[in-house]
C-alpha cells in the first residue's frame, strides 16, 4: 500500500509563490514516476507536472516557466515550487505516482490565488 501526503497549500495573492510538498510512504522499491495534477471547480483533473527518473520533467503549457518540480528520491519526496501565481491556478492540487501499473493519488491540497 502506498500513501501520498501533500502539504503546503493555502491562500496567496496574485504574483505570489507557494511550495507544495508530497511525502510518499513506500516499501523498498524506488518510485519512477511522480508528479502533480490539479482540479479546479467544475473542471476535469489536469496534468501540472510529471517527472520520470532519468528524463526531463513534463509541464503543462499553462504553468511552464512558472512552476518547477523537485524530487528528493532519498526521502521519497516531491515538491512543486509555484511562482508568479495567477487566479487561474486556483485548484485542488494532487500528488500522483505510478508504481508498476498502479496509480496512486494523494488526498489533495487547496491552492487559492486571490487578492
Amino acid at each position: 500500500q502506498v500513501e501520498l501526503v501533500e502539504s503546503g497549500g493555502g491562500l496567496v495573492q496574485p504574483g505570489g509563490s507557494l511550495r507544495l510538498s508530497c511525502a510518499a510512504s513506500v516499501t523498498s522499491f524506488a518510485i519512477n514516476i511522480m508528479g502533480w495534477f490539479r482540479q479546479a471547480p467544475g473542471k476535469q483533473r489536469e496534468l501540472v507536472a510529471l517527472n520520470t527518473i532519468g528524463h526531463s520533467t513534463l509541464y503543462s503549457d499553462s504553468v511552464k516557466g512558472r512552476f518547477t518540480l523537485f524530487r528528493d528520491d532519498a526521502k521519497n519526496l516531491v515538491h512543486l515550487q509555484m511562482n508568479s501565481l495567477k487566479p487561474d491556478d486556483t485548484a485542488v492540487y494532487f500528488c500522483y505516482t505510478l508504481i508498476g501499473a498502479s496509480p496512486y493519488w494523494g488526498q489533495g491540497t487547496q491552492v487559492t490565488v486571490s487578492s
